[in-house]
């Protein structure tokens, strides 16, 4: 996970260090929070009709590394990324996106929450990237916001409407508590001389987590790390500006695992077991692997702050809602075909449709070429369908490609193929034609 105000810039060229490409374990989900994308009316317009620059960046980073884009959302300056390793994104069900705008002090629209909630396995997490209210003397209202976002924000989920009813929530951001009643000269010498842990009990968020019940069900870990605002821009030097902002711990990432709900006096013995039973059943465990942040990006006056995760998880279930693959070798001489079957009844629609990607492929939107699924009415389950595929849809190239399911209602692939390889043309092999870098990806 990275949470990072940039502060309106441009992208860096190299994200590999935010992204840890180079030095951790291999991952399988990445979530990028972003705070002050540039938003300005023109940018903003032009970002809603195509990808912006910073999703640009991390798409084009991580699809050669096998990572797609599960899904994003944004709102004005506020950006949220899930990208996923290829192999899970059929386990990756029910997705949905939503955003409050926060009012306090007039600032509509700026700062307040997005939002993205999934099915992972059948375990219900949810992501939620916050800007909230600035200045050392609102840590107060900080808190409102956080609750009225809590509160403001539902998914058309039953049993998990609220984001407080998902087994997992990670709460990250611009949270913009600061560090009270210290002075500057101490802050930076405690800084500069590594005792970092004098700060920590007037961090205003340490200081709101001992009085707010809710604050005390999110946990973070320890802050080793250098306060991450404010910086003079390409360097490591705190504010020498004429306001010499206070350092402060503004950039966090907190998650909370639901609790187990107690057992009422009016429960029978039996309810109240068997809803224990079905909470032990399938348990999630958290742990954090790394708290840190990375003071070599210097495009903003905040530093990015990464956190990874182990998410320890029985799986509720490990079969495609949807088995497909190509049938025969395919290759752009001729007409292809391809199977599929509906393993377990899920909400189809006559919208759905299977495309083809290019192995790397960047997003669900991201085919070569796409079929409708059958149109007259909706298949039986285990029923055998079988969908041709017309030759000049086909790359003439070939390479090694993957037929994904859409699903239009629970807006994600819901079935893969194995990867396959489509065979070069006779056409190709006559024109001599070239095969381009796709992606990072020559094949």
């Amino acid at each position: 996970m990275v949470t990072w105000n940039v502060a309106t810039a441009e992208p860096p060229e190299d994200v590999t260090s935010l992204l840890q490409l180079d030095v951790q374990p291999p991952t399988d989900l990445y979530v990028i929070g972003l705070q002050e994308v540039n938003a300005t009316p023109v940018r903003f317009i032009s970002d809603l009709l195509a990808e912006d620059s910073w999703s640009h960046i991390f798409m084009d980073t991580l699809a050669p590394r096998g990572f797609v884009k599960v899904t994003s959302v944004r709102m004005q300056g506020l950006l949220l990324l899930v990208f996923a390793k290829q192999f899970h994104l059929p386990f990756i069900r029910n997705i949905q996106t939503t955003y409050t705008r926060t009012g306090i002090f007039g600032y509509w629209g700026n700062k307040g929450g997005v939002s993205v909630r999934f099915s992972f396995y059948g375990h219900m997490v949810c992501f939620l990237n916050c800007h909230l209210a600035a200045h050392m003397n609102y840590a107060l209202q900080r808190v409102d916001e956080f609750e009225y976002i809590l509160d403001m924000q539902d998914f058309d989920i039953s049993d998990t409407p609220h984001i407080l009813d998902h087994k997992v929530v990670f709460w990250f951001g611009d949270l913009n508590f600061r560090i009270a009643d210290h002075g500057l000269h101490f802050l930076r010498s405690s800084i500069t001389s590594g005792r970092l842990n004098l700060l920590w009990n007037k961090d205003q968020l340490i200081m709101m987590k001992k009085k707010e019940q809710f604050l005390q069900e999110f946990e973070e870990g320890p802050l080793n790390f250098k306060p991450t605002y404010k910086f003079d821009r390409n360097s490591d030097t705190y504010d020498t500006s004429g306001k010499k902002r206070k350092p402060a711990w503004t950039d966090r990432i907190l998650w909370r695992i639901k609790p187990k709900p107690l057992p009422s006096e009016d429960d029978d013995e039996k309810a109240s077991t068997s809803t224990h039973d079905e909470q032990d059943e399938y348990p999630i465990l958290v742990s954090q692997d790394k708290y840190t942040s990375d003071m070599s990006y210097g495009v903003s006056d905040h530093k990015p702050v990464i956190a990874t995760f182990s998410l320890e998880l029985r799986k509720c279930f490990d079969t495609q809602l949807v088995h497909i693959s190509p049938v025969g070798v395919w290759s752009a001489d001729q007409d292809a075909l391809l199977n599929y079957t509906v393993q377990e009844d899920f909400m189809s629609s006559t919208w759905d449709w299977i495309g083809l990607y290019k192995v790397g492929f960047k997003s669900a939107s991201d085919y070569e070429t796409f079929a409708w699924v059958r149109e007259d009415d909706l298949p039986e389950t285990n029923e055998v369908i079988q969908i041709s595929v017309d030759k000049d849809e086909i790359p003439l190239l070939g390479g090694q490609y993957v037929l994904g399911y859409y699903s239009t209602n629970m807006q994600s692939i819901i079935g893969l193929s194995a990867n396959f390889q489509i065979l070069e043309s006779r056409r190709a092999v006559m024109e001599g034609l070239v095969p381009e870098n796709v992606n990072g990806l020559n094949k």
